[in-house]
Order: C-alpha cells, then sequence, then structure tokens
C-alpha cells in the first residue's frame, strides 16, 4: 500500500488575504526587532526627509531591517535586499515591501550620525528592563578588517619614487603634444589624464604620511622632553651625572615605510591572529553582568594604550541611560599612569594588568604574603598592590568571560569581521 502524503499545492489562491503577522511565531527575533524599534524616537530622522518627490520608505522599517541583519549576520546591502524576498523574517520586518539595496545602502550612511543616540535609546531600555545593572564594565579592542585591500597601501619611499617617475612621464606627454605627432600611436591626452589623477592621488597619500609623521613626532617628542626631564632630576638629587647615553631625540618626517591605503586611508595595517592585515581598531566597553555593550567606537591607533580617553568619554555620554559603573577593568595594553589616573578622576576603581600576566605560579609565590600598600604610593603602587590581593585577583578574571565572549559572538556566531563601510566615521556606525 502507497503512503499518503500532504498535498503540495502551489496554484490555490488564498481564500482571505494573507497577513505579514501570521507568518511568524510569537517569541522570534524579527518580532523582538520591530518593537524595540517602535518604541524608539526616530524624530531625528524622520525630520531629515523632504516633502516632494516618490514616497519613501518608513526609516523605521529600514533601521530594523539593519538591526536584524547584523543580528542574524546578513550585512551587505545587496543581501539586505535579497533576504526581503528570500527570508519570511525579513520580509515580514519589511511588510512585503522589497527596497533595493542603494536605498538601504544610502540610509545605512545618511544617518550614521544618528545612530549613537539611538544606541543610547536601547540601552536605556535595557536599564529599565533590568538587563543593565552596571557595576563593573570591561574595555577590550578587536581588529576588524577594513573595506580595503592591504595591497593597496602605498610606502613613502615607493610614493616618492612613483611621483617622480609620473612627472618624468607627464614631462614626456606634454612635449609629444607640443610637437603634434599625428602619428602618435598613444591617446595622449587621455594618457595625460591618467598620470595627472595617479599623481593627484599620490600627493594626497604623500600630505596624509606627512601629517601622520607629524603627530608622531610631537608625541614622541613629548615623551623625549619628559624622559631628558626626568634624567635632568635624578643628576640633580644624586649630585653626579646619569650612567649611560642619553635617550636620542626622535627624528621628524615620515619613514621609508611608512604606508596609507588608497583605498580607505583612514584604515592602517594592524597585526591581528591571521597575521598582518588593513584594518581599524574597534573598541568596546561592556558591562560585566549583562555583557550588553555599553560604549564603543572605532580607532585607527594599532596599540589600545590611547583609547582609555575616548572609552571614558563615551561613557560619560552613556551614563545617563546605563548609570555609571563602579570599575573598569582591561588587560596590560592599556596600562600606564595616566591611564590608571584618568580612571580615578571618573570615579572608577581601574583594574588593569601591568603587562602579561603568568599562569600556574609556583605554590610558594601564590601563598606568599601580601606586602602592605606603602603610605605614599603613587597611582601605580595603588594598582599594584591592588591587582595582587585575592579580591583584586578575582574581579580582573572577569574580563575574560565578558567583553572576549563579545568579539566571539561577534566574529564568530555573527560573522561579522569585515567592515563594510570606508572611513572611521561610517566604520564607527
Amino acid at each position: 500500500m502507497s503512503r499518503d502524503f500532504r498535498e503540495v499545492d502551489r496554484e490555490t489562491l488564498f481564500l482571505l488575504p494573507p497577513s505579514v503577522q501570521d507568518w511568524l511565531p510569537e517569541d522570534h527575533l524579527a518580532r523582538f526587532v520591530v518593537e524595540i524599534v517602535d518604541s524608539l524616537d526616530l524624530g531625528r530622522l524622520t525630520s531629515a526627509y523632504g516633502h516632494g518627490g516618490k514616497r519613501a520608505y518608513h526609516p523605521g522599517m529600514l533601521l530594523a531591517l539593519l538591526f536584524y541583519g547584523y543580528a542574524t549576520g546578513v550585512f551587505s546591502s545587496r543581501k539586505l535586499e535579497q533576504a526581503t524576498w528570500d527570508s519570511v523574517a525579513f520580509r515580514t520586518i519589511a511588510a512585503n515591501s522589497h527596497p533595493d539595496h542603494d536605498t538601504i545602502a544610502a540610509f545605512r550612511k545618511r544617518f550614521v550620525e544618528e545612530l549613537p543616540d539611538l544606541f543610547v535609546q536601547i540601552l536605556m531600555m535595557a536599564r529599565s528592563m533590568g538587563l543593565v545593572k552596571l557595576g563593573g564594565v570591561s574595555l577590550d579592542g578587536t581588529k576588524v578588517q577594513a573595506n580595503a585591500s592591504k595591497h593597496k597601501a602605498l610606502s613613502w619611499e615607493y610614493a616618492t619614487r612613483l611621483e617622480a617617475q609620473l612627472e618624468a612621464e607627464v614631462e614626456r606627454l606634454m612635449a609629444l603634444a607640443e610637437a603634434a605627432d599625428d602619428e602618435a600611436e598613444v591617446d595622449i591626452p587621455e594618457e595625460l589624464k591618467r598620470r595627472e589623477d595617479r599623481l593627484e592621488a599620490i600627493r594626497a597619500a604623500r600630505a596624509e604620511m606627512e601629517a601622520r609623521a607629524a603627530a608622531r613626532h610631537e608625541e614622541k617628542e613629548k615623551v623625549w622632553r619628559e624622559k631628558m626631564e626626568a634624567r635632568s632630576q635624578r643628576e640633580k638629587r644624586s649630585g653626579h651625572k646619569s650612567g649611560g647615553k642619553p635617550p636620542s631625540p626622535p627624528q621628524p618626517g615620515p619613514g621609508a615605510k611608512d604606508q596609507v591605503n588608497l583605498t580607505d586611508p583612514e584604515s592602517r595595517i594592524m597585526k591581528t591572529a591571521d597575521g598582518f592585515e588593513q584594518a581599524c581598531n574597534a573598541q568596546a566597553v561592556v558591562d560585566n553582568t549583562s555583557h550588553l555593550i555599553v560604549a564603543a567606537h572605532v580607532s585607527d591607533a594599532v596599540n589600545d594604550k590611547q583609547q582609555v580617553v575616548p572609552a571614558l568619554e563615551h561613557l560619560a555620554t552613556a551614563a545617563d541611560a546605563v548609570g555609571r559603573p563602579e570599575a573598569m577593568l582591561a588587560d596590560g595594553g592599556y596600562h600606564s599612569a595616566a591611564n590608571l589616573a584618568l580612571c580615578e578622576d571618573h570615579g572608577l576603581v581601574p583594574f588593569i594588568a601591568e603587562g602579561r600576566q603568568a599562569h600556574n605560579l609556583p605554590l610558594a609565590t601564590r601563598r606568599s604574603e601580601l606586602p602592605a600598600l606603602p603610605a605614599d604610593g603613587d597611582v601605580v603602587a595603588r594598582s599594584r598592590h591592588r591587582m595582587a590581593t585575592p579580591e583584586g585577583k578575582a574581579v580582573y578574571a572577569r574580563r575574560k568571560a565578558t567583553v572576549e565572549t563579545v568579539f566571539g559572538v561577534i566574529k564568530e556566531v555573527m560573522g561579522f569581521r569585515r567592515f563594510h563601510l570606508r572611513g572611521l566615521r561610517a566604520a564607527s556606525g
């Protein structure tokens, strides 16, 4: 006897008009995203639209489309457009409409500046729902690939050589043009334009490298002066000259290997787990209890030492939404006397490692008596003592289970390993 299967009927019309509300279960993530977006104040978005022309898609729908896309690993505007046809969830969010990829891309770029305000609104909602109970936060960074190839990076040495070569070629082409050689086998105006366009790009890259070198020299010179001042003070106290050579002053100007990427000049070559990549440094401050990101920014700095200042500034901006944390956890990449003092100035107890933490310490070391904190101990001494206490070690141990978990979810679960927009402003959005 043959098996009786359910009928597959793709031709019969619906007797009643279907509703998008019937397409998803009540507890589906897409419904939650729509409810969150519907509760946001989108006045800054809606007021940006004029009254003429074709009727625009509502910014709330496009925003929900982006939020759900990022939450489920769909980032490309073309893939988001396709998903409004292929995916029931995306089709529900878009109310059975299909905004094209140009519309989605333009919306994402246009409202980059408004996203931080929406981010704060969502944090306020999370706090009202009891999800954020800010006590301690963890700060860390992760390198995210830029929307540019590292092979499009131009070094100072090569740019200098290439500029001279192109200038010589332009001179030869100009000489040919003046000779009016009708038998020339090249299109002189076209060749001239192509070389002049390349020269313009190279000169812009060289100007950017010079600006970066000037900023770097200023910072290095400041450090050099501080070292020389400290050396002078030691000599005055001791009454004799310090041993060894004094530190050499930094040399101004770009180095031969300084680079700028022609596709995205605001990204940098950075060392990652997969080798050197064209990337940006994404920073996140994460609530230690809920694992929610409460502040975030993107930097072009290769190391993390300069990222405490912007992180504290973003925390202060979100203070009304999430409150003020009591402690800041960070790894050794953020350690400096200035950063420790900044945390204390902002009312945060810093738990910042002073270098790489050793594992599997000998029993005698683990059970050794903790030295007393000197009465005149500075901010570094206080931090060192705090991190050596059992309580300090227990607090700091929470760091890996908070912010690194968040980065793991973003990169491994959501698949976000590359920015789709260029420039720090767009990447931050």
